[in-house]
Parts: structure tokens; C-alpha cells; sequence
């Protein structure tokens, strides 16, 4: 099972949207059909690849390959951009503390969606939104 999320800057969670069949992170958006129109910034991690092709303001870690290792700018970049995306790994972090994410989930898939949305309510909620 995988879970996205939309997260605001301030912590927030907007968006989540649940498989009950693992698939890529960039499949799994284009199936969520999310349009997050002019957003400010979108930071992502490596597995949204194609995503500054729908939103050229997105921001995704730079890659290396054995020809091309990564510059000195490419690297304070990841770097930047890895302590911006803090906020949004903290929330799965606050997630994971249910422990329905950091183990098996053993109950009806078709309710795995259910909880995960009770459990962002209950965060929005400590955070004060």
C-alpha cells in the first residue's frame, strides 16, 4: 500500500491520496489527477522525476550518473532543497507514529484509505488547523 501527500509550508495536510497496490510515486500522481495549479514551490523527492514537465516550478533533488558526477552546485542544491522538504518528511514521520504506516498493515484494504484520513485530520488538528 502507498500513501501521498500534499503538504503546505506551514505543515499542513492538504491532500492524501491512497493505493492498495504498491506503484511509482509519479503514477501514483497522475492517477490522483491533483492539479496544484500556481503553487509558490512544489518540493519533491527523486521519485517524481517527470513532474517539472506538468509544473516547471517544481523543485526535485538533482541526479548524477557514473559520466556525470554532480557538481558542487548541484550538490548545495540537494542539499537546500533536502532541508526545505524537512517539514513535509516530518509529518510522515507524525504519520508513522500510528504505526499503521512502519508496519504490515493487517486489516481490510478497503479501509486503508479511511484511517489514513482520520489519522491527517487528527494532525491537522495537534498542529491547529
Amino acid at each position: 500500500m502507498k500513501a501521498q501527500a500534499i503538504v503546505t509550508s506551514q505543515g499542513r495536510i492538504v491532500s492524501l491520496d491512497i493505493t492498495v497496490n504498491y506503484c511509482h510515486d509519479m503514477k501514483l500522481f497522475k492517477m490522483s489527477r491533483r492539479n496544484i495549479g500556481q503553487a509558490g514551490k512544489i518540493l519533491a523527492d527523486s521519485g517524481y522525476q517527470g513532474l517539472m514537465k506538468i509544473y516547471p516550478q517544481a523543485q526535485i533533488p538533482r541526479k548524477s550518473s557514473k559520466l556525470k558526477p554532480l557538481t558542487v552546485e548541484d550538490k548545495t542544491y540537494n542539499h537546500a532543497l533536502s532541508k526545505d522538504r524537512s517539514k513535509v518528511e516530518n509529518i510522515f514521520a507524525k504519520v508513522k507514529t500510528f504505526k499503521m504506516i512502519s508496519t504490515t498493515y493487517r486489516n481490510h484494504r478497503k479501509r486503508f484509505g479511511l484511517r489514513m484520513n482520520l489519522i491527517a485530520g487528527i494532525i491537522n488538528h495537534e498542529l491547529g488547523f
